[in-house]
């Protein structure tokens, strides 16, 4: 794919761009206007898609170092903005390395494999289908599991499969998620009788946002008693986006026992028991680390 050098761009579009950053692609994604400009949406998104990079490129090229070849899977991928970019940065230039985006929507599928059929990107895969579905036709081995804004369990299904093929690294950005809201919900009477921290989740808005907030804790809790190292940051300016939690995740193979107590813990003292399969622990991941 030739490239057009980004000095031909307007400056405040020039500033928004990565090294490199190819600017046919980021037409090609309606990304940047065919006359290379940006309006407030794209722009917004593109500062998301980037900021995100700047935490992936680095654990593809690690995997790249040590096996000669990386396998990344974005599930919710939606438009493929994420993969097309990775793969155009890290793996296009060279022989190894794939992309697969797993998306529930045919039409959006259907556009992205059109897309990637015309620029050669030939190994980037698609499949149609949610992420439950889709676990028999991805890889065995995958380094890289993502998650961009995967609404509600959509995020813990992404978890799943990342646990269960033993990712290296794990990066997601969780978008809403009520299952633990509504659980809150249907105990408030019992747990406000019970203590006074309820209040914390009395008010119907507190309830939402408390019950994403532990949502993600848990999530995190889950992650480190599984065998991994857990960095939870923003990834944007909140003035950009309200679902901005970014969890990056290193897999260890040394499972953190008292992150598995404090798991059920949480489970247990907000009366969240009957959620325990979601966020159940996978055995047999690697070795038990030592206490702190």
């Amino acid at each position: 794919m030739k490239r057009s050098p980004a000095a031909a761009l307007p400056p405040d579009v020039q500033a928004e761009l990565r090294p490199g950053q190819s600017i046919e692609l980021l037409k090609e994604l309606h990304i940047l206007t065919r006359d290379g400009r940006l309006n407030q949406d794209t722009r917004r998104k593109l500062k998301q898609v980037n900021h995100l990079l700047h935490f992936i490129e680095p654990l593809l090229e690690t995997a790249l170092a040590a096996r000669g070849d990386v396998t990344v899977v974005d599930h919710g991928a939606g438009k493929s903005y994420l993969g097309f970019l990775l793969y155009d940065r890290v793996l296009a230039a060279r022989a190894a390395g794939s992309v697969w985006s797993v998306e529930a929507r045919p039409e959006l599928v259907a556009r992205a494999q059109a897309l990637a059929q015309r620029l050669g990107f030939a190994r980037m895969h698609f499949v149609a289908a949610t992420v439950r579905e889709a676990m028999a036709a991805l890889p065995a081995q995958v380094d890289v599991v993502t998650a961009l804004h995967a609404c509600d369990t959509a995020t813990d299904d992404a978890l799943d499969f990342a646990l269960q093929r033993q990712a290296g690294a794990i990066v997601v950005v969780p978008c809403c998620q009520a299952e633990v809201a509504a659980a809150l919900r249907r105990h408030k009477a019992l747990q406000l009788a019970r203590t006074p921290l309820a209040e914390l989740w009395r008010h119907p808005l507190h309830t939402r946002e408390f019950g994403s907030q532990v949502t993600n804790v848990m999530r995190c809790l889950r992650l480190e008693a599984a065998g991994y190292d857990v960095t939870v940051t923003e990834l944007v300016g909140w003035e950009h986006s309200l679902k901005n939690e970014l969890i990056l995740a290193r897999r260890t193979g040394r499972r953190k026992r008292s992150a598995a107590l404090r798991l059920q813990r949480i489970l247990d003292d907000l009366g969240l028991a009957e959620l325990g399969a979601r966020f159940a622990i996978p055995q047999g991941m690697g070795t038990e680390a030592p206490e702190e």
